[in-house]
This record gives structure tokens, C-alpha cells and sequence, in this order.
């Protein structure tokens, strides 16, 4: 198994600015905002107040039932704290799931672009990933999944908003995705972290919402470090059968132990009203979101319109020379001292992923960069 190619990538990028380079990355997902007062407030006073002792394995009572409101407020799902278990993060929860759903030789459908921890997961879990290229718009191909299911085909994996495309699903194919899912009997894992970062109206669907029998396959994972801004915290959870979530819990109490108890506070501080921090971050995504597009179409990348998450992702395949993406990005970052992310990793190799979780001046000097670097 390889390490994460973006936090690769990060490093890379910290040791040339470590050698004096100035370099701009538009490599890591990861918010460049302060977490919430009333996170910050929380998580001090869970400290001072020595309430940082072991909690449930599953997470605290209290934290459960305020995600559980969270989700009947935010997806109109009745969801109770023993159908949610908290876990270390989201990716942690994902990696959980996929442990205890996850039997050797089974298969796992991914949609491509699909986010390479994915893959790795699966792997891990004893699985066989099998991944289903998008339409030419980066949305799903239906009947590409429809074919894609085999006789050890036992449960996909869906990420809206995704990471990197930013496309969020219509409430039109998720209703397709579920009744698929409903014939072929398989279970959903929806990657919901991006769901509150979403622009132009649109709202995205959960799959646990269409039907009684589409929530009792979905397992939603969700967590702190995009929508508050909380990434060191590591804190996230999954809501879905109760068989999987006590199983999660069971597997944690083992390999884990209980979740971070400050981070825990901090977190159901968050949910329990969202902090109009939130709303300011995301509307300032937007306003970056505007400036990357314009500034890739005006170097002639052609770039579908992210509708969520805080990523774009460039078709540079014109420019690749016989070259694959991940070469194209080795070279960007040593000549130009700019940070991207092959979309070699997502599996669709013509591409690659900018993060604009960075200033608007930072977002300029990067179009600047890459211009002159498409321009050699």
C-alpha cells in the first residue's frame, strides 16, 4: 500500500518552502479557517473543566443524540443515538465500515474520479475495489455501474459533493443508485463530509432519505473537519443499521478505544446550532470557486462546474505530451513552486485537482504559475 499521494505531495511542498522556495499548494483539502468560536470555546473548557476522561467507545450519549438531531434537522431522517456511532474521523468511520461490512473477495463498486483512500480501504478490509469511469461531465454513469456489478459485487461507495470533481448528485440519480441497489441487493456507503459546502442552490441528496429500504442500506459517514473547519480534531461518525453501528463500536473498542473526548465536546458544541462562521467560509469558497474557474478558462483548461466541496478539476490532457498527470504535477511543482494533485490519483489520469481551501491572492499567483507553465 502507498501513502496518500496529497499528503505526498504536502511534504514535498513543505521542504522546498523549508529550502527557502515560495511555493503555493492547492494540494490539501483542508480549510484555511480558524474552527468556530464556540468550537474553540468548547474544547477549552472541556480542558479546564477536566472533562477529558474515556467516554463510550460508540462516543458520548449526549454527542449521539445531538448528531442524531443534526441528521433529522439536516437530511430529514429519524435517526436515535444508537443508529449513530462516533469515531476518530470520518475517514476513520469509513475505513470502520468497511472492516465490518467487508468479507475477502468481495467487491466494492468506486466512481471515478474516486479519492485514492477509497481504494486503499477496501483493499485493506480484504475487498477487491472496482472503479466506474464517470460521464464526460464527471457525473455517473448508471449504466456503467449497472454493468459493473458482478456475482461478489456486495455494496458501492458514493462521495456528493465529490472530492475532486466538486459534482453533486441529482436527486434523480440517486434514486436510480437506490433502486439499483434495491435489485442487486447491496449495501450504500455515503461519504456525505462535503454535504453543507455546496453552492448555487443546489442541495444534495442523501441516499438514506429516498425510501425506507434505501436507509436501510446507507450508511452515512460524516465529520468535523470541512464543514467547521476542525481537521486536527479528528472527530466524524457513521448513522445507519444498528447491526452496523454497535459492530463498529465493537471494533473500535478493540483497536482504538474511545474518540478523543475534548474533540468530542468540541464537536457537539458545532451541532448542536450551526455557528455563523460557517455560512462566512462557505461564501468565501464561493467567491474563490468564481475566480479559479474564470482564471482556468482564461488559460484554456477546460473545467466542469463544481457544485460543491472546494475543488476544481482541469482536463490538462492536451498538455500531457504522452506524459501521465502525476509527471505534469512533479514538473509544475519544481519550476514553477506551485502544489497539485494528479488526477492519476482519482483514476482518471487527464486531470488534475486544485483545492481552492486557499486565499484569493494564493488562487491568483497559482493561475499565473500555471499559465506560464502551460505556456513553456
Amino acid at each position: 500500500m502507498a501513502s496518500s499521494s496529497t499528503l505526498a505531495l504536502a511534504a514535498r511542498a513543505q521542504e522546498l518552502r523549508a529550502a527557502g522556495v515560495d511555493v503555493i499548494s492547492m494540494a490539501v483539502g483542508e480549510p484555511d479557517f480558524d474552527a468556530p468560536s464556540a468550537v474553540r470555546e468548547a474544547a477549552c473548557a472541556s480542558v479546564q473543566g477536566g472533562n477529558v476522561r474515556y467516554t463510550p467507545a460508540a462516543g458520548r450519549p449526549s454527542l449521539r443524540g445531538t448528531i442524531a438531531s443534526h441528521l433529522n434537522a439536516t437530511r430529514g431522517i429519524d435517526y436515535e443515538p444508537d443508529d449513530v456511532c462516533v469515531c476518530h474521523s470520518a475517514k476513520h468511520a469509513l475505513a470502520n465500515v468497511l472492516w465490518v461490512l467487508v468479507e475477502p473477495g468481495d467487491e466494492v463498486l468506486t466512481l471515478a474520479p474516486v479519492w485514492d483512500s477509497y481504494l486503499a480501504q477496501i483493499v485493506i478490509a480484504g475487498g477487491e475495489p472496482r472503479v466506474v469511469q464517470p460521464r464526460a461531465d464527471l457525473g455517473p454513469d448508471l449504466d456503467a455501474i449497472a454493468r459493473a456489478i458482478g456475482p461478489r459485487t456486495r455494496g458501492l461507495m458514493l462521495n456528493s459533493p465529490s472530492n475532486p470533481s466538486g459534482y453533486v448528485w441529482s436527486r434523480e440519480e440517486i434514486e436510480q443508485l437506490t433502486q439499483l441497489a434495491h435489485e442487486k441487493d447491496l449495501w450504500i456507503l455515503s461519504d456525505e463530509i462535503y454535504a453543507r459546502i455546496v453552492y448555487d442552490g443546489v442541495r444534495p441528496v442523501s441516499p438514506a432519505t429516498i425510501s425506507p429500504d434505501a436507509r436501510e442500506r446507507t450508511i452515512i459517514v460524516d465529520g468535523s473537519s470541512k464543514t467547521f473547519a476542525m481537521t486536527g480534531y479528528r472527530i466524524g461518525y457513521l448513522a445507519g443499521p444498528r447491526e452496523v453501528t454497535r459492530a463498529v463500536a465493537r471494533l473500535q473498542s478493540q483497536f482504538t478505544g474511545s474518540p478523543n473526548a475534548i474533540s468530542q465536546e468540541a464537536f457537539e458544541a458545532a451541532l448542536r446550532e450551526e455557528p455563523p462562521e460557517v455560512a462566512s467560509m462557505v461564501a468565501e469558497f464561493d467567491q474563490r470557486r468564481e475566480l479559479l474557474l474564470a482564471g482556468l478558462a482564461g488559460i484554456g483548461l477546460p473545467t466542469a462546474r463544481p457544485r460543491g466541496a472546494f475543488y476544481a478539476f482541469p482536463d490538462v490532457s492536451a498538455h500531457l505530451d504522452g506524459d501521465d498527470s502525476r509527471t505534469f504535477c512533479e514538473r509544475l511543482l519544481e519550476t514553477e513552486a506551485l502544489a497539485v494533485v494528479p488526477g492519476a490519483v482519482f483514476r482518471m489520469g487527464g486531470h488534475v485537482r486544485l483545492s481552492y481551501a486557499t486565499s484569493l491572492e494564493h488562487i491568483g499567483g497559482a493561475l499565473e504559475r500555471l499559465g506560464r507553465f502551460l505556456g513553456k
